[in-house]
């Protein structure tokens, strides 16, 4: 591993759960817009892609059949090896099974794990109560699926150490510390490090990565790089490139980062490299 420990991990989100067309003309929503920005985000240097779907009024879902689109539309790229990573988020209030069935179905490298429950956007929950995080975890071994394990604040780095020793997750565990959410840990230098000590204090042979929602996004892209960590970027969570710039795509994001990777002295991992630092199989 030590000719990886210069290489950085970027992820893309290109959809996410809530950016709608009313918000920006260029999110991706359909299966074939979704799979040809991943391409193309691919194509930037982006190894993983991080994935939600829409149903046919563009809201929030986990529908089946339009991951299963925008899987095998991505694979059927002969050229592309991007790591495909699947949410079992989709929104808020769905069925256990439906969150489920894409990863345990369509046999992703890697899905995400929200590891605890939250107040949402100070309007709503967005549940993951023990009962259901132990069935996900336990199915996404029997999948070969490696959870990324979604943390909005330190008490759910604390619930991946328990189920870690419980065994419901297996090590090496990889993190995504997500900031700056209404409800969640807001995205500030200072608070990523503390993300980061309690990560290193609860299982410190761990890989992780960050991303900011809103105005500090950018702070957080720049102290993760510099912190030895790798990052998110996307229409997920920010559809401004800039202040009063909305992004044209998601292809912008993911070359800025790799500018600033590479101005930092790094470099950016590709796929293959990603899969060893995460320890995919």
């Amino acid at each position: 591993m030590s000719d990886l420990k210069n290489k950085r991990i970027i992820t893309v989100a290109t959809t996410g759960a809530w950016p709608t067309k009313d918000n920006t003309p260029n999110v991706p929503i359909e299966p074939e817009e979704i799979a040809e920005e991943v391409y193309n985000c691919w194509k930037e240097g982006a190894a993983v892609a991080h994935i939600h779907v829409r149903n046919d009024e563009g809201k929030a879902a986990m529908e089946f059949a339009k991951f299963e689109k925008v899987v095998n539309l991505v694979r059927a790229k002969a050229d592309c090896d991007i790591v495909l990573n699947l949410t079992t988020s989709g929104g808020i209030g769905l069925q256990e099974s439906d969150r489920i069935k894409p990863f345990y179905e369509l046999k992703p490298e890697m899905a995400s794990y929200d590891c605890g429950t939250m107040n949402w956007l100070h309007s709503t929950v967005f549940e993951n109560n023990p009962a259901f995080l132990e069935k996900l975890g336990t199915l996404m071994q029997e999948a070969n699926v490696k959870p990324e394990i979604e943390v909005f604040d330190p008490g759910m780095i604390y619930n991946a150490q328990y189920y870690l020793k419980k065994g419901v997750l297996k090590g090496p565990l990889h993190f995504q510390f997500c900031m700056g959410c209404a409800g969640g840990i807001a995205a500030t230098t200072k608070n990523l490090v503390f993300m980061h000590d309690c990560m290193k204090e609860v299982a410190p042979d761990s890989t992780w990565s960050a991303f900011g929602v809103g105005a500090r996004a950018m702070e957080i892209v720049y102290a993760a790089i510099a912190m030895g960590g790798n990052i998110r970027v996307g229409m997920e969570d920010n559809v401004l490139y800039k202040k009063g710039v909305i992004a044209e795509n998601n292809m912008v994001f993911v070359a800025r980062a790799k500018r600033i990777i590479e101005e930092f002295g790094a470099e950016v991992a590709t796929p293959d490299e990603a899969r060893q630092l995460l320890g995919l199989k």
